[in-house]
């Protein structure tokens, strides 16, 4: 399913619900229908970058323990394993952080599910 994000601060932002989940699941908000509005803006960018933070940390260590992992084995095949690239929540969750950063600054609200 698709949650579509609506703002007159920015152009609509369409993301997956199982990849909007965790950010609005962060935030508190529910994601069949909600508002994050204009005073809320800031701290919901706040938030959202603080798990940014985090989870860059954390990528870092998945991808050790990958490479670990794919070099280190039972069969001792390590030349033919293909690398894992997986979509970093950052960049998921960027093109809202986006338009909550132009909605703080115009005093819009973001809608969903409306």
């Amino acid at each position: 399913m698709l949650i579509t994000f609506k703002s007159k601060a920015a152009a609509d932002v369409v993301m997956y619900e199982s990849h909007a989940k965790p950010i609005l699941d962060l935030l508190h908000k529910d994601p069949a229908r909600g508002v994050i509005s204009a005073s809320e803006a800031g701290n919901a960018v706040a938030l959202i970058e603080k798990q940014i933070v985090a989870s860059k940390n954390h990528e870092a260590a998945e991808a050790l323990e990958r490479d670990v992992h794919a070099h280190h084995h039972d069969s001792h095949d390590d030349h033919n394993h293909e690398k894992i690239e997986p979509v970093t929540f950052s960049a998921r969750a960027y093109p809202l952080l986006d338009m909550l950063r132009e909605a703080q600054k115009g005093q819009y609200d973001v809608l969903w599910g409306v």
